[in-house]
């Protein structure tokens, strides 16, 4: 058998943490075993689906490296489908019109709560021989009475649940579009999925699905149930635990591989390993591997991921991304790949990184006081003029210009901060940089020079 699995979202909200996870689990378990991995967008909620939401949930997949095989496919355009299989259906039996008003329905769940039962629609018009002119209905499954549904969950295990339990559910709704239940099991049959990965807050449509797929004469596939994401606290999931757009995670100078990474080890391990290249995860990723129980999702975790993949990643490779972030014109000037080089070792993500090279590519216009204030006295002046008539005589290099520093300083028996602070400060406004021959290497003469002659044409009494 050839593993089929699916990403279905939504597009009513954004792509969040728990979403993202649940994309990559299934895309790793496809990728696993060489199968096929699908989205569909389940845009059949006409008034709450959104363009943008559409939009950030391609984005964020597309960043993540999640790719897809073939198209997306949106489950609005298969409604035709949709609808032939609830007529199919009703056709056999299988299903009934039911004309329960709303006013009808909360009375009968107000009277089942007073007798202290489980709120339920109870079947009345299952049997229902009228057909009331000019009445709307909706189109009700008929649930089997009697037995067990049970749940054979590739991470929880086997579940049971008593038939009794399980009402008629609304297949398709008064304005003659299917519903969510219908419309899942319709597609992941006809789209020949083989194992549906989602959350475990699905578990209880997964009976219901169950009976349909079996009323339809569809093969069930297998599911897996994946525990949810709880914050830091244990409690669920929310916008003050860091649960925003996927997206925004990029915003924030995280690396996809970093995200990966850490969304990988929410629920699934092996052995004490916490880095794991995408190239790894494939290759180990097993849902038997996938705990029972929720997870917490920890930020200084994600950040500690984020630094190494930092470190770890080829400067050639972040050049895009940095390039996006700085947003300035930098032809001319110092190779990004040299700045990003010097910088990765000391960036705990990409926002660090930019705001550490931005000065490569714009001069300061402001010195940081405090810094000037502590390192800027009467006696830098002439360090600096011994500093530019050197650079002026000499061929330059940041090796060079590092050796003319320690030589100045070395002659007027001071120590080499008394020259690189200063001029660390007239290039790049405050007092912290990579280390000064690098700096002075990738600036170059020309633009060096410039900025410490114009610190000093700004600040000199």
């Amino acid at each position: 058998m050839t593993v089929k699995t699916r990403f279905a979202p939504s597009p009513t909200g954004m792509l969040h943490i728990g979403g993202a996870r649940t994309a990559l689990f299934s895309w790793l378990y496809a990728r696993h075993f060489g199968g096929e991995f699908v989205l569909r967008i389940e845009d059949t909620d006409k008034e709450r689906s959104t363009d943008e939401a559409t939009q950030v949930i391609l984005d964020g997949m597309k960043w993540l490296g999640l790719d897809w095989d073939g198209e997306p496919v949106y489950q609005g355009a298969r409604q035709g489908l949709h609808i032939a299989s609830v007529h199919k259906l009703l056709d056999e039996g299988k299903a009934y019109k039911c004309y329960c008003s709303r006013e009808e329905l909360d009375t009968m769940r107000d009277k089942q709560k007073l007798a202290g039962q489980k709120p339920m629609y109870d079947g009345r018009c299952r049997e229902r021989a009228d057909t009331p002119e000019d009445a709307a209905f909706v189109i009700r499954f008929k649930s089997p009475n009697e037995g067990e549904t049970w749940v054979r969950d590739m991470v929880l295990g086997d579940v049971c649940f008593p038939n009794t339990e399980l009402d008629d559910l609304i297949i398709m709704r008064s304005d003659g579009t299917p519903t969510y239940n219908l419309a899942v099991v319709v597609d992941d049959a006809d789209m020949g999925i083989t194992h549906v990965v989602r959350g475990s807050d699905h578990l209880n449509n997964t009976p219901r699905q169950i009976q349909l797929y079996e009323a339809l004469g569809l093969t069930v596939p297998k599911f897996a149930h994946i525990p949810l994401i709880h914050g830091a606290d244990g409690a669920k999931m929310s916008k003050r635990h860091g649960s925003v757009a996927i997206t925004e995670y990029r915003e924030q100078g995280y690396l996809p591989v970093a995200v990966v990474n850490y969304l990988a080890r929410l629920g699934w391990s092996h052995g004490d390993d916490e880095v794991f290249s995408v190239e790894q995860l494939i290759e180990m990723f097993d849902l038997n591997t996938v705990g029972k129980s929720a997870s917490r999702f920890d930020q200084a975790k994600l950040d500690w991921l984020n630094a190494h993949w930092m470190k770890a990643s080829n400067a050639d490779d972040l050049v895009d991304e940095v390039t996006r972030l700085l947003a300035v014109d930098m032809q001319g000037k110092a190779a990004l790949v040299d700045v990003i080089g010097c910088l990765q070792e000391r960036s705990k993500n990409l926002i660090d990184l930019v705001e550490g090279a931005r000065f490569f590519y714009v001069a300061p216009t402001e010195y940081q006081e405090k810094a000037v204030k502590k390192n800027i006295k009467e006696g830098t002046w002439t360090l600096l003029d011994r500093f530019i008539a050197k650079a002026e005589s000499e061929t330059w290099s940041g090796a060079a210009a590092h050796q003319w520093i320690a030589d100045i300083c070395e002659a007027e028996a001071v120590s080499m901060g008394k020259l690189a602070q200063p001029i660390r400060i007239f290039l790049a406004g405050v007092p912290v940089s990579p280390p000064i021959d690098v700096t002075l290497g990738l600036l170059g003469k020309e633009e060096a020079l410039k900025r410490i002659q114009k610190g000093m044409e700004k600040l000199i009494i």
